[in-house]
């Protein structure tokens, strides 16, 4: 096996070149904790950035069980074979709060699409990250559009409690839906359904046509009562079968119909203010990483949670002791 470390200007050149080691190893790279990988992970971003941005980026979201992997394999094969397009995954696996791993099985669950040449698919796990998206899941989609790929799917772990990471990377925001639509309107949390631009309603074949119908209709109801999009954006509602390969032409063609609508300035000026939040949540991540590794927190932490947990101090008065401690650390050096 070859673990020869490639050099900034090695690994670009291959990214570039669309070469799947490569953008692996350059997706490994910027995941990386360590602090040297860290340095040359900046370094080819920004080597890199005048590559990116060409893509058409797509946020996938919905219920567990709604199909997510099975629809987003059946919708990469057709874009790849009916479209010719290269298609990026991003594909991000639930990590356990206890034991902190992730099964990392997207690959498994799409079996025929991470096979085709022209279809890239990268399981990453959630980690602590609210939402179901990985730390590093902005800079790994900037990799995959340096390489060639014309449309970036970013998916994850199901409806969860920030969303809104997802709407706040992607241009275009999929909900998909099951067929039932008593239960799910009540299920679904309104915030989730107002950020999507598209509803899709998902198993829409056999006993289920006529729930699918039902429900698209009721959501189409609901939505009227949703505020309007910026950019003069209706959110459109559909059913489909990812099964069965129904409906994922129309989706694709509300895609284009979105982008048209919204012009092509306008989907600038919304990733521009995208790329402002980037820096401050890269800048919130970072300061508290690097907060929680100064040796004074290091040293005082375990004594603090332990008068925390035995409630002999509330939580705000050990955060502001450990605060204390670096500020005065800083100043003095």
């Amino acid at each position: 096996m070859n673990f020869k470390r490639f050099t900034t200007d090695e690994l670009a050149q291959k990214i570039e070149q669309g070469d799947i080691v490569g953008l692996s190893k350059g997706i490994t790279l910027i995941e990386s904790l360590l602090q040297t990988d860290r340095a040359q992970a900046e370094q080819l971003l920004n080597t890199l950035l005048p590559k990116t941005g060409n893509s058409v980026r797509i946020g996938i979201t919905g219920v567990p069980g709604v199909g997510k992997s099975t629809f987003i394999e059946a919708f990469g094969e057709y874009l790849i074979k009916k479209h010719h397009k290269k298609v990026a995954v991003l594909a991000i696996d639930p990590s356990s709060q206890q034991t902190k791993g992730s099964i990392l099985g997207d690959k498994t669950r799409m079996e025929k699409l991470s096979a085709n040449p022209n279809a890239f698919i990268r399981p990453s796990a959630s980690g602590t990250t609210l939402g179901g998206v990985a730390n590093k899941t902005r800079e790994s989609l900037l990799l995959c559009e340096a390489a060639g790929y014309d449309v970036t799917i970013i998916e994850t772990v199901g409806v969860g409690q920030s969303e809104t990471m997802v709407k706040g990377m992607t241009d275009f925001f999929l909900l998909l839906m099951l067929p039932g639509a008593g239960d799910e309107l009540q299920g679904i949390k309104r915030g989730i359904v107002e950020m999507a631009d598209m509803l899709a309603i998902n198993k829409a074949d056999g006993d289920n046509k006529t729930k699918a119908e039902l429900a698209k209709g009721a959501y189409k109801n609901a939505l009227h009562l949703l505020p309007p999009h910026n950019y003069g954006w209706i959110p459109k509602i559909n059913t489909c079968s990812a099964t069965e390969g129904l409906g994922i032409d129309a989706i694709w063609d509300t895609i284009n119909d979105y982008y048209a609508t919204v012009g092509k300035s306008n989907i600038g000026t919304i990733r521009k203010s995208q790329n402002a939040d980037w820096l401050n949540d890269t800048l919130q991540s970072r300061l508290l990483e690097d907060f929680l590794q100064h040796p004074r927190v290091v040293s005082l932490m375990p004594q603090l949670k332990e008068e925390v947990r035995l409630g002999h101090i509330i939580p705000s008065t050990a955060t502001q002791q450990l605060i204390k401690l670096v500020l005065v650390t800083s100043a003095s050096s």
